[in-house]
């Protein structure tokens, strides 16, 4: 796939156009492999789309290149930094003049990026979804029953609980139970 990456972007990054440190980004949610729904990034890009602390506001203005490409994994990662980059003044109006269709909003929202609601997120700051695997990182007792459930427990196809979002479901053991997310962290 990498080679088929480097014909489609010439060799470049396809966000900000450097030519060196390149990798695949896989544009989430996506299963593994899909070339559509991924695009060829330097190592100064994914750095900052993975860590929002060492985020550069003025790295981004690429942005206002590449929104314009016709393939739709770029133009939802733009659309994605754009929304991060909300309140920039610049960014702003890139952001009104970046048209997506329907079916590429709904994947760049679909990893929640522009909703301001809290979010799930386990003890290491991932976000949760629903169906997703996690793992206990402590032990704990189970109000109302004498189970205890071990540290390194795997709690398969979560359910969040929607009117908290410190509050996960899942089974443990047979029984549904109710997790604080403090105590788990994804698994993969």
């Amino acid at each position: 796939m990498i080679k088929k990456l480097q014909k489609r972007s010439d060799n470049k990054c396809e966000l900000c156009g450097a030519a060196h440190d390149l990798d695949i980004y896989e544009v989430q949610p996506t299963e593994s492999g899909n070339f559509d729904k991924s695009v060829l990034i330097c190592s100064a890009c994914k750095e900052q789309i993975e860590d929002a602390e060492k985020m550069n506001p003025n790295h981004w203005r690429c942005l206002n290149d590449s929104m314009w490409s016709e393939y739709a994994a770029v133009q939802v990662m733009a659309w994605r930094m754009l929304t991060r980059l909300k309140g920039e003044g610049w960014s702003d109006d890139l952001l009104e003049m970046l048209y997506l269709d329907d079916e590429n909003l709904s994947w760049a929202k679909a990893t929640g990026e522009g909703d301001n609601s809290p979010k799930h997120t386990d003890s290491n700051g991932n976000i949760l979804q629903q169906g997703d695997n996690v793992v206990l990182i402590k032990s704990l007792d189970v109000k109302g029953s004498s189970l205890t459930a071990k540290k390194g427990t795997v709690v398969k196809k979560i359910s969040l609980v929607a009117d908290n979002h410190e509050q996960i479901e899942g089974r443990v053991e047979g029984q549904q139970i109710v997790l604080l997310t403090k105590f788990v962290k994804k698994s993969k």
